[in-house]
């Protein structure tokens, strides 16, 4: 899962201090140990729920020996039977479910891309992400997964010892994205005149608002006619009158993960409509919608903490 960056740097002298500050608390441990790193285990466990339910709607056959090889974790549940209230458990029901349905909606999101040309796939703090493992990728495409170099030895660790293969070419990109990653990314074969999809999955809520401009600005920058972009983004103007939903307080109790200590709670940009304003086509849901749409997956509720999530959908025009 796509929940390991650390923050850039901003480019605006003004708000450079705060900046650092927020990446200052975000970044934690080098791998997943901590901080936001910690998060991708939280997402490899929902995954691994959703792998064994009989009505699953993504299968990753290795998001539970990311957990089980985690000290941090070894305790947390990788099936729902393991949970005694079931899905009646906020954290481990309907969080869980949520991040299994977004796996699933942002898997549809990359073969179709795929499908209409896109030959590179570039993950954004690609964290536990197994997509070059799970998808039915051509042999043509390649997959670059952009973490910090801790996260990412974490993860081969893991798949070594599982002697998993790739089903197309995966390409790690060690970098942490306060560095020039974009520099760090061609250096390893990216292509910008060639198609893309890129994934910011579980990722521009942490950044503060000029860093996830210019992560967009950039993104823009190397993407060629013909490609595809998807993004989660929280548009609630105060994330703190959620601090005790039940999703919020059940991360918190039981696994110790403060969501809203890591969060960016300052404003956010309207990044869908900076990639409208220069060209792109780009279309907003709920989860809400998919959830209606698989016929599972988490429904509105009071005090709800997933009331402003969005996923984005951006396409480049090709030439």
């Amino acid at each position: 899962m796509s929940e390991t960056f650390t923050t850039e740097a901003s480019p605006d002298p003004a708000t450079e201090g705060d900046t650092a500050a927020t990446a200052a608390r975000q970044t934690g441990a080098e791998g997943v140990d901590g901080g936001v790193g910690l998060t991708a285990l939280l997402v490899a466990a929902a995954r691994a729920i959703e792998t064994h339910r009989h009505d699953s709607l993504a299968q990753d056959v290795h998001a539970e020996h990311f957990v089980r090889a985690a000290p941090a974790c070894v305790d947390w549940p990788v099936r729902i039977g393991q949970v005694p209230e079931g899905d009646a458990n906020p954290l481990w029901g309907r969080f869980a479910r949520y991040f299994g349905l977004r796996t699933r909606v942002l898997d549809d999101f990359v073969l179709g891309a795929v499908h209409d040309g896109a030959r590179q796939v570039v993950l954004l703090g690609a964290g536990l992400d197994t997509r070059a493992f799970r998808l039915d990728l051509p042999p043509h495409c390649v997959v670059f997964e952009i973490d910090r170099a801790g996260v990412l030895a974490f993860k081969q660790q893991v798949l070594n010892d599982l002697s998993a293969a790739p089903r197309t070419k995966r390409v790690p990109v060690p970098v942490d994205l306060r560095a020039d990653w974009a520099t760090a990314l061609t250096s390893t074969g990216f292509d910008p005149a060639a198609p893309s999809v890129w994934l910011a999955e579980g990722l521009l809520f942490y950044l503060p608002s000029p860093t996830e401009t210019h992560l967009v600005e950039t993104v823009d920058r190397l993407t060629a006619g013909g490609s595809a972009l998807a993004f989660e983004a929280k548009l609630e103007k105060d994330l703190l009158a959620y601090r005790d939903s039940a999703i919020y307080t059940a991360t918190r109790e039981q696994i110790g993960i403060d969501l809203l200590d890591l969060f960016d709670l300052g404003p956010r940009p309207d990044s869908a409509g900076h990639l409208t304003a220069r060209g792109w086509s780009t279309s907003m849901h709920t989860p809400f919608d998919f959830a209606r749409r698989h016929g599972r997956g988490p429904l509105p509720e009071p005090n709800d903490a997933l009331e402003g999530n969005r996923w984005v959908f951006a396409r480049k025009p090709g030439p």
